[in-house]
């Protein structure tokens, strides 16, 4: 049974981070540790107890970042990413935001196209990784 809530759990989304940005897509630790962590809130997604995705939300006012989304290989395409940007964007209400944007590596903007998200600006080079900024009310 898969469970999405917002955690404290920071080792276990700091994993799941590693084994996906760092040694799936080649990202350096540089790059994934930015030194942001401490002031986002964080949401971990567990399939039967086991860590699967995480993702963070960092508050800015009327908006709120999502960004460090990650399922492992073998849950995607389950709904976990789906089930962790909801809970995302109830973090991000809980903020007082009302507005939310991320940075979608350009791969998977029909993902977020899908739930709502509307692209902007020129693509962008993220540790690598070609993205572009998308936004969505809330």
């Amino acid at each position: 049974m898969l469970r999405v809530e917002v955690t404290d759990d920071l080792d276990s989304c700091f994993a799941l981070r590693r084994k996906v940005f760092m040694e799936e897509q080649g990202v350096s630790e540089a790059d994934e540790y930015d030194g942001r962590d401490g002031d986002a809130t964080h949401v971990l997604a567990r399939f039967d107890g086991v860590p699967v995705g995480c993702a963070r939300v960092e508050p800015f006012g009327t908006t709120a970042k999502i960004g460090r989304v990650c399922v492992l290989p073998e849950y995607r395409g389950k709904a976990v990413g789906i089930a962790l940007i909801e809970t995302c964007h109830d973090a991000a209400r809980a903020t007082g935001a009302t507005r939310v944007i991320l940075g979608a590596q350009t791969r998977a903007l029909s993902f977020y196209e899908r739930l709502g998200y509307a692209s902007y600006g020129d693509v962008f080079d993220d540790a690598g990784i070609p993205h572009l900024m998308m936004e969505r009310g809330l």
